[in-house]
This record gives structure tokens, C-alpha cells and sequence, in this order.
């Protein structure tokens, strides 16, 4: 990998791995309506004028529907239930889970007639994941002061959505300009979360920290965060950029432990290893493959 190559990779895993710490930060104050709401509508903003000025977001007006749909599965409905969860969860916990998006992008593979998907590696690498889920799950939700059943599970459905999104892009959206699809979809997001936001404002003004973690967010992990991964993918490709997802989940639970006092237990250490080793076998290239089975595998990566 070239030296610009690893300078690109490693600012992604550290964007792409602070995000939770930013959500845990925000929502001690605001509604997740209003911390979605601030997220999409600046990094639209911004992404919206890069797509204009590249001439690429008349392509993918073009191309609303699949985009719609790309919209609520990638940002709309993840990222509500992401901020939600963070306000029981720890935010090391929700980044762990995510990272086995890719054991959900090899199970959607399959459900979509990828049969190699399955074969007996990544069947392996499936199991090593759920184990490891399961170990994270089971740790969190056992004892006192347990959160909430559901906070678990919507950063479960979360898993779901990140791995099924990227194939409506390899399937409806591959000949579409990336950074319009992107600010495209920011921009209906936005539109979708502006009047339940309007109703949930704060009775008083946030706390600097509240309002800087809600701009970073926008900026940093979502308006940089996109640009960044398509700079990634150009000079590494799409199944190496995947990588991405064994490395963000340190800096997040490092964070966390560090500056936010969440735990770091023997379960999540021991879950962590499982997941991460999961992901590994359930995306390698098995037999005659020479890169995972569907396109979309390639971008079912750990990101929020």
C-alpha cells in the first residue's frame, strides 16, 4: 500500500471510529431527532455544494428512487436507532456490535442468491461472529443496571441495514457518481428528520461540548468521513478499504473507556476477538475467488 494509501486508511478508521463517542456526548442532551437532524442537514449542506460543483448530482437526481431507498436504509433508519441505543449503551459496546456488519453482509449475500457467500470458511467466520455478538449481547444485558432489551437490539437492526444498503448501490446505483448519491441521500434525510426535530429542540441552549460533538459529527463523520472512503477506495479498492471495520472499533472502546469511564471487561475483549476474526473468514476469498462474491460485500464495513 503507498504511503498515501495508509495515511487515507488510518484517518478513516479514526473518523469512522470516533462517532460513537460524539452520539454518547450529544445525546446526554439532546433527542436523537435533533442530533440526527443536525448530522444530516450540515453535512448535506457541505456535500451537496462539493456533488454541484463536480457536476454530480444531477446524475443521481435522476435516480431518486433507488436513492430513497438507499437513504432509509443507510442514514434514516440506522442513525435514529443508533442515537437512541447510545442513550442506554455504552458506546464502545455499539461499535463492537457494528463491526460485525460483515458477518450481515455475507448472511444478505446469501438471502439474495450469492450461494458462495456460504461456503464452509465464511460459514465458519458466521459462526465465529454471532458467537462473538452473542458474548457481547449476553454481557451487556446481564446484572444489575442492564439496559434495556430493546437498546441492543436496535444496534442489532442497525447491523441489518449497513449490510443490506451497499447492495442497492451494486445493484441499482453502480454507474451513478458516488459523492452525488451521497449528498443526494443526506439531503432526504434531512428533509424527512426536519419536523420531527422542530418538535423536539431543547428548552435551553446545549452545552458547548453537546453542540461541538453534533458539528463534528456532521462534518468530520459524515461530510469528511464519505469523501475520505471514496479517496480510500480509489487508491486501495473496496475489499481492502474493508479492513476498516477490525480497526475503527479500538479507537471507539478507547474512547469510551478513556474519557466516558464505560468498561472494558474480559467479555468484550474475548467478544471483540471473536467478532473481528468472524468478519475476517466470513469476507476472505475462498477457493477460486479472487474478491468477495457480490460488490456489495466490498462496502459492508462498520461505519455510522
Amino acid at each position: 500500500m503507498t504511503t498515501r494509501g495508509w495515511v487515507l486508511f488510518w484517518a478513516m478508521a479514526l473518523i469512522w471510529g470516533v462517532p460513537y463517542f460524539f452520539i454518547s456526548v450529544a445525546v446526554d442532551e439532546l433527542e436523537p431527532a435533533v442530533v440526527v437532524f443536525g448530522r444530516t442537514s450540515l453535512a448535506a449542506a457541505v456535500l451537496v455544494l462539493l456533488a454541484v460543483r463536480a457536476g454530480e448530482l444531477r446524475p443521481a437526481l435522476a435516480h431518486w428512487r433507488p436513492i430513497v431507498a438507499f437513504a432509509v436504509l443507510e442514514m434514516a433508519v440506522p442513525w435514529i436507532l443508533l442515537t437512541t441505543a447510545e442513550q442506554h449503551i455504552a458506546s464502545g459496546l455499539a461499535a463492537l456490535i457494528i463491526s460485525s456488519v460483515p458477518i450481515f453482509g455475507a448472511l444478505a449475500a446469501f438471502s439474495l442468491g450469492e450461494r458462495a457467500a456460504l461456503r464452509p470458511v465464511r460459514l465458519a467466520g458466521i459462526a465465529l461472529g454471532i458467537g462473538g455478538v452473542s458474548l457481547l449481547v449476553g454481557n451487556d444485558l446481564s446484572g444489575e443496571g442492564a439496559p434495556p432489551w430493546w437498546s441492543v437490539a436496535f444496534v442489532l437492526v442497525v447491523c441489518v441495514c449497513y449490510a443490506t444498503a451497499p447492495f442497492i448501490i451494486s445493484r441499482r446505483l453502480a454507474d451513478v457518481p458516488s459523492m452525488g448519491v451521497i449528498a443526494l441521500s443526506l439531503a432526504i434525510v434531512t428533509v424527512i428528520y426536519l419536523p420531527i426535530a422542530a418538535v423536539s429542540l431543547p428548552d435551553r441552549m446545549p452545552s458547548a461540548g453537546a453542540t461541538l460533538s453534533v458539528v463534528a459529527l456532521a462534518l468530520v463523520c459524515t461530510g469528511l468521513a464519505f469523501v475520505v472512503f471514496f479517496r480510500l477506495i480509489e487508491e486501495i479498492g473496496a475489499a481492502r478499504a474493508t479492513v476498516i471495520t477490525f480497526v475503527n472499533p479500538v479507537f471507539a472502546v478507547a474512547l469510551g473507556t478513556v474519557f466516558l469511564d464505560e468498561p472494558f471487561t474480559a467479555a468484550i475483549a474475548i467478544g471483540f476477538v471473536l467478532v473481528i476474526s468472524g468478519c475476517w473468514l466470513a469476507t476472505r476469498p475462498t477457493g477460486g475467488d479472487a474478491a468477495p462474491v457480490d460488490e456489495a460485500e466490498d462496502t459492508a464495513v462498520a461505519r455510522t
